[in-house]
């Protein structure tokens, strides 16, 4: 895990088994969909990308105490506060205190629908052939790194096989620091449960698979 995010939780003991819930329970509160409201607003302003919203909420320092909903408002505020689009007493008393702070881009109620099956391609030209083949055997890397990324704590330093290339995407640990889209080949990795539980975990014959981008890659020894 690296020490900015609170959200990789895959393979740590103590947070108890997943409980499912009924297909299309989508909310637990009245509130909720309006936070979902109010962060795809924001979001279409134009005022950050959808990885650094994204870095935002799972670095939240109180991210494991918080219901997934909270996480997101949480993460809005916080966003909103970094850019002067909200203040700390507007938060406090839930009204508007200060002049609002002007967009690039309104969404409009009526255009919802379409920009969000619409949705946002991640997909980009490649500047180089992929390093790395179908078959191939990699290790990820392993290290501390000092911002958010999308590489989970659990596959760190382990040996995996490459099953599938996605083609160049934009590459979220850059984007969500402003670095810009800087893409990256992207595969697919599948790992055995022995070389991420150990032998000593009982054997279940599953098999993980995680989406990594070729910088998180090296040739296995």
């Amino acid at each position: 895990m690296t020490y900015t995010t609170h959200a990789d939780l895959g393979g740590q003991p103590g947070f108890g088994s997943v409980t499912p819930e009924p297909e299309g329970e989508l909310f637990h509160g009245a509130w909720e969909p309006r936070a979902l409201a109010l962060t795809l607003a924001m979001g279409a302003t134009g005022s950050w990308n959808i990885d650094t919203s994204r870095a935002a909420r799972e670095t939240l320092p109180d991210y494991r105490d918080l219901s997934y909903y909270q996480i997101w408002l949480g993460a809005l505020e916080q966003l909103m506060l970094q850019r002067g689009q909200v203040f700390a007493d507007e938060i406090e008393s839930g009204q508007m205190h200060h002049p609002a702070a002007p967009v690039a881009r309104v969404l409009q109620a009526a255009n919802v629908p379409a920009v969000l099956a619409k949705g946002s391609g991640t997909e980009r030209p490649a500047s180089a052939p992929a390093r790395f083949a179908v078959g191939q055997a990699v290790r990820m890397h392993l290290g501390r790194v000092d911002h958010h990324t999308r590489l989970p704590a659990y596959v760190q330093g382990k040996r995996g096989t490459i099953e599938h290339i996605h083609g160049a995407h934009v590459f979220a640990d850059a984007n969500a620091q402003g670095l810009g889209e800087q893409p990256q080949w992207l595969y697919t990795v599948v790992f055995d449960e022995a070389e991420l539980w150990g032998d000593a975990a009982p054997r279940q014959n599953l098999a993980v698979s995680v989406d990594a981008w070729e910088s998180y890659l090296e040739p296995a020894a």
